[in-house]
C-alpha cells in the first residue's frame, strides 16, 4: 500500500501539503497511506462514515465533535488536504516554528490555531461564543450519564462566570484564550506520532 500511496500522490501536491501543514515529505506518504485505506468508496475523499469507523474515534466521547472538524460548512466529504490540514493542528509544534511564525501567519499547529480548533468543538452553532446550553450539552457528551444534571448546570454555570469578563452570558473566543493562557494547550492538544 505505501508504494500505492507514493505513486497516486504527486511531488509538487506533497511539497505543497508540506508548506501548508509543516509535515515532513514521509509523514505525509505515510498518512496518504492511512487515508486510502480509511477511503472505502476510494472516491478520493472521506466520509463522515469512514471516520466512524476508527476504533478511537468511536469510543471518544468527544468523536463526532472532532469528525466534524474535519468537514468544511455545508461538505460531505474531505480530500486529502483538507484532512491533512484538520490534522496539522494536532502536530507538535518545534522550537524554530515558534520562532518563524513571528516573521509570518502562525501555523495550523500554532497556540492560537489550537486554540481556536478547541473553540470551536464548543461553538456548536458556530456563532462565535459558547453558550450555556453548548457548553452543557458537549459536558454530556464527555461525562454521559456519570454526573446528574443538576451537577452539570452547576459546572457549566460556574465555568462561564468565571470566563465571561464581558457579562453577555456566553464566551467569547478571548475570554477562552484568557481562561486557558496557563495552560499547555501546545502539549495538551499535539499527538506524538504526528512529529
Amino acid at each position: 500500500m505505501g508504494s500505492r500511496a507514493s505513486t497516486l500522490l504527486r511531488e509538487e501536491e506533497i511539497e505543497e501539503i508540506k508548506k501548508e501543514t509543516g509535515f515532513s515529505h514521509s509523514q505525509i506518504t505515510r498518512l496518504y497511506s492511512r487515508f486510502t485505506s480509511l477511503d472505502k468508496g476510494e472516491n478520493g475523499a472521506l466520509s463522515r462514515e469512514d471516520f466512524q469507523r476508527i476504533p478511537e474515534l468511536a469510543i471518544n466521547p468527544l468523536g463526532d465533535r472532532i469528525i466534524n472538524a474535519f468537514f468544511p460548512e455545508g461538505e460531505d466529504q474531505v480530500n486529502f488536504r483538507g484532512f491533512m490540514r484538520t490534522l496539522a493542528h494536532f502536530r507538535p509544534i518545534d522550537d524554530n516554528e515558534k520562532k518563524s511564525a513571528a516573521s509570518s501567519e502562525p501555523p495550523l499547529n500554532s497556540r492560537a490555531n489550537k486554540l481556536q480548533f478547541a473553540f470551536r468543538m464548543y461553538d456548536l452553532d458556530r456563532d462565535d461564543k459558547i453558550s450555556r446550553d453548548e457548553l452543557l450539552q458537549v459536558l454530556r457528551m464527555m461525562v454521559g450519564v456519570n454526573i446528574s444534571d443538576d451537577q452539570l448546570g452547576s459546572i457549566a454555570d460556574r465555568t462561564i462566570q468565571e470566563a465571561d469578563t464581558s457579562g453577555d452570558g456566553c464566551i467569547s473566543f478571548n475570554e477562552f484564550m484568557k481562561v486557558l493562557e496557563n495552560v499547555d494547550v501546545e502539549h495538551k492538544m499535539s499527538i506524538r506520532f504526528l512529529h
